[in-house]
């Protein structure tokens, strides 16, 4: 039995079992008590498509072996698998420590994944080296040189969204995409400005979410715990900023309108509002044109892929109802489909033809 993605897992498995094989690395083991007091243990398993969590009872012959199995362990789970719309469940686990060979082809990702990755990526780089401000500019030619690895192996989130490794690469990319569509709609956007501030939104989470080079577990710092991704933002690019302006070539922007230090307070406020509340937790609320769009294309892009997720994993409950997948706030519904136009373009009547020919 060839080993499957976590991600095909999750879109293949409902209510009835299906028999399949992951390859995947221990991330986190937590013991937890039922509402009776009987402890279990719940286990989260990544790959390169995201991240599977299962719950070993006391009673499972897997209990004891689970709580010894060794942190970031990189393993074959084998079982017959359901879904409900509390996860994915395995049934008659059982798992085998992965081989040498099977590792190094592990730890080389999905190759669907790495593609569609590395196709974000090119357009990070063009669609950042498309940004005219010389200042701005290279702020992000600075991040991506400097930082550009440990991006390429972060996630955007721990769960709910784009949480895997490359995932901040894939957010980021459709978030410069739909950046760069929404500008010529809206003539009063800073484009330089606002593209700026979709890189830089989330770059805290380099030190938040990072991966190690060599597995698929979310790396745990105490930066990250105790500060968060938007003061951790806020640092970096102030770093960043201060080493330009040591460089030669920052010489020649002290003419440039507007000023850099209001250029890079703008900055620093699309980073700072991007959460677009304060309970959500942004320490202000968005002030410009910049930060309102850069809060609403983040969470469209946050809340798209959480509804493509939820799609491939919930199960039907009704004719073209599915079962409500967290966070998202209710069942869904199947989408609409795109009309298909079967129908040669009509001809034009005598009459049409005849209009504007004199």
């Amino acid at each position: 039995m060839s080993p499957i993605t976590i991600a095909a897992l999750k879109e293949q498995s409902g209510e009835t079992p299906i028999a399949a094989a992951i390859a995947a690395q221990l991330q986190s083991r937590v013991t937890r008590s039922t509402k009776t007091g009987k402890p279990y243990l719940e286990l989260v398993f990544a790959d390169a498509t995201g991240n599977l969590s299962i719950k070993i009872w006391a009673d499972s012959p897997n209990f004891e072996a689970a709580g010894a199995l060794a942190e970031s362990a990189m393993v074959r789970l084998e079982a017959e698998w359901t879904q409900n719309q509390y996860g994915v469940n395995p049934n008659h686990l059982a798992w085998h420590a992965l081989d040498a060979a099977a590792i190094a082809n592990f730890l080389a990702g999905d190759p669907a994944t790495r593609a569609r990755q590395e196709r974000d990526y090119a357009d990070i780089l063009a669609l950042s080296q498309s940004i005219s401000d010389p200042r701005l500019h290279a702020l992000c030619q600075h991040f991506l040189t400097q930082m550009g690895e440990r991006f390429r192996r972060t996630a955007a989130a721990k769960r709910n969204h784009h949480a895997r490794r490359g995932g901040l690469v894939e957010h980021v990319a459709q978030m410069l995409r739909a950046a760069a569509a929404l500008c010529p709609v809206y003539p009063e956007l800073n484009r330089d400005l606002l593209l700026t501030g979709v890189l830089f939104h989330d770059c805290g989470k380099l030190w938040e979410n990072a991966y190690p080079e060599d597995g698929f577990s979310q790396i745990l710092s105490l930066r990250g715990e105790m500060l968060g991704h938007i003061p951790l933002g806020i640092e970096i690019v102030n770093k960043l900023w201060r080493e330009l302006l040591d460089s030669p070539a920052a010489a020649a922007w002290t003419e440039l309108k507007p000023a850099a230090e209001e250029t890079r307070l703008h900055l620093l406020h699309l980073i700072a509002s991007h959460h677009g509340q304060f309970e959500f937790g942004s320490p202000t609320l968005p002030r410009t044109p910049e930060a309102f769009a850069l809060h609403h294309i983040d969470n469209l892009d946050a809340k798209l892929e959480m509804l493509r997720d939820a799609y491939a994993q919930a199960n039907e409950i009704a004719p073209g109802i599915f079962d409500r997948v967290f966070p998202l706030p209710a069942n869904l519904v199947r989408p609409l489909a795109k009309t298909e136009d079967r129908c040669a373009p009509r001809q034009k009547t005598e009459e049409e033809s005849s209009v504007g020919s004199d």
